[in-house]
């Protein structure tokens, strides 16, 4: 038998007179079997109800069913002393989502601290082992071997991929695989802080694709900012002493293919986290790479340039420092993907153009020269 509770005071002969249809309203209330009734609760014929559903001269809240409102305990009514001390409005609020801008300037941070090291060791390398291709793809290969590992712990849970979304990431993974193998070309054949400031026109083709591609109206007054990077970069070419059209040509390949990559990767975004978008771009891009560095490098890294190496550094350094920048261009790359996540493709190019500062400052104090005198005036000047 359900309980049928009254508000006021109920007398016995009031109970009696329950047994009669009543055309009023009147609550039901779950019931608990009989337990402690210390804890605030009232028995009604035998069963125990909580306190908050003991209303006196309060209007009935619930659900209307017919003539009836059927009583429903909400979170207030069920919650503890404590709890129910504390108001709606003062759920926790983690620490990524109370300091959003200072968790964004870490990821720009990291970024730029990680890509200094890759930069660093990746030219050092290239002074005694000049393959750019098979470099590229040691790169992609020791971070897909990293993100596999990552998978297989759970750090971080690897996300199912589709049909549709793989349609998505290819162009993104094609992209990524020809900017980066015409970034280390470059790398090869210049100066670091050359090929830095060549690849500070990325904002510009990124403005150039928001506008044409996207769709996106970009006010003339950006426009304008972005003409002193152009000049710029037009002098430092002019007065580089290590120029060559292979590196210049590399590096502008290098400009278009990645504002391509950040468009199609924030597209990609909608469906899966940054940390698994960029492991199945890594992916995908060591396949596209495998195969030109077999065909352009193959012969001769058999032939004599790993036995070159080697005789130059030593197999363990060389293995090591072939592991080192691997690691630290995944790491630096999955921090700058993490970034585009936070930020408009815009906002991560002109990221890009600082990170370029940084860069050719350590490279200058690492290999004590920069051919190029307005390599850094350049990049000082104001930008969007």
């Amino acid at each position: 038998m359900e309980s049928r509770v009254l508000s006021g005071a109920t007398t016995i002969s009031g109970l009696v007179r329950l047994r009669k249809p009543v055309r009023d309203t009147v609550c039901f209330a779950p019931a608990r079997p009989i337990g402690a009734v210390g804890d605030g609760g009232n028995l009604i014929w035998g069963r125990q109800l909580r306190p908050a559903l003991i209303l006196e001269s309060a209007p009935v809240i619930g659900m209307t069913t017919g003539k009836r409102e059927i009583l429903r305990p909400t979170m207030a009514s069920t919650s503890s002393p404590a709890e129910g001390s504390d108001s709606a409005g003062d759920t926790k609020v983690g620490f990524f989502a109370k300091y959003p801008t200072l968790v964004t300037g870490f990821f720009f941070f990291m970024w730029y601290f990680l890509n200094v090291i890759f930069n660093i060791l990746n030219k050092k390398i290239y002074n005694y082992f000049p393959y750019p291709y098979f470099v590229s793809v040691i790169h992609l290969f020791v971070g897909v071997v990293y993100c596999l590992v990552s998978w297989g712990v759970g750090l971080p849970k690897r996300a199912p991929i589709d049909s549709n979304l793989l349609k998505l990431l290819i162009p993104v993974a094609v992209c990524h695989a020809l900017g980066h193998v015409t970034s280390n070309v470059s790398f090869a054949a210049v100066a670091v802080s050359f090929t830095h400031t060549i690849k500070a026109l990325e904002p510009f083709f990124n403005a150039a694709a928001s506008q044409f591609i996207l769709g996106q109206s970009i006010p003339l007054t950006l426009w304008l900012s972005l003409a002193p990077v152009v000049l710029g970069v037009s002098m430092a070419s002019l007065t580089e002493l290590s120029f060559n059209w292979t590196g210049f040509i590399s590096a502008m390949i290098s400009n278009i293919s990645f504002t391509y990559r950040s468009i199609y990767s924030k597209k990609a975004m909608t469906d899966m986290d940054s940390t698994n978008i960029y492991a199945y771009i890594s992916i995908i891009a060591l396949i596209v790479c495998i195969p030109p560095a077999l065909i352009v490098e193959g012969p001769q890294l058999m032939k004599h340039g790993f036995n070159d190496a080697i005789a130059k550094v030593g197999l363990t350094k060389f293995l090591s420092d072939l592991f080192w920048v691997g690691m630290f261009y995944h790491l630096y790359n999955q921090l700058a993907t993490n970034t585009l996540e936070r930020v408009a493709p815009l906002t991560h190019a002109v990221g890009n153009v600082l990170k370029r500062v940084f860069v050719i400052g350590f490279s200058i104090l690492v290999f004590g020269k920069c051919s190029s005198f307005f390599c850094l005036i350049c990049l000082l000047l104001p930008s969007p």
